[in-house]
């Protein structure tokens, strides 16, 4: 087993999916996260047919995901967003979210149109990818119920 990885499962966020949330490693802490969903606590779908209601779920949820971590969005270097539609509207609505979030941190993303993400009714999917330096205080998450070798 690789030493210097840690996985990320936050305890906000729905534990039923079959993988973690985001992994950090060593050196530099560079934080790799899932594909951030439109789900709920429960593992519901929101805003069903919403483009940019879900958007607003996705961020809000890699949000928690880099938090948990020790990371937050002024730690992205990267991102890409993944948008089930060929619509270019639905796209841009759900890059006006995104960018809105993220403010005058203007990361490097790549925007996508997908036939179809992995959850039912879902439209938008955001994987980043952040570094840090060293962790926020506190210290970095250690206890079972969030992080797992």
């Amino acid at each position: 087993m690789t030493t210097g990885i840690t996985f990320i499962r936050p305890p906000d966020l729905h534990d039923g999916v079959p993988y973690a949330y985001a992994a950090v490693t060593d050196p530099g802490r560079t934080l790799f996260t899932a594909g951030a969903c439109p789900l709920d606590g429960d593992g519901r779908t929101v805003a069903v047919g919403d483009v940019a209601g879900q958007a607003r779920q996705v961020m809000a949820n890699l949000v928690t995901v880099l938090e948990t971590a020790g990371a937050a969005l002024t730690d992205v270097v990267k991102t890409t967003v993944y948008v089930a539609s060929t619509d270019r509207a639905d796209l841009v609505a759900a890059w006006q979210v995104v960018r809105e979030c993220f403010g005058d941190h203007d990361a490097p993303s790549t925007l996508l149109g997908v036939a179809v993400l992995g959850w039912p009714d879902q439209l938008v999917e955001v994987e980043a990818v952040a570094v840090r330096d060293t962790w926020r205080e506190p210290d970095p998450p250690a206890d079972a119920s969030t992080v797992a070798p």
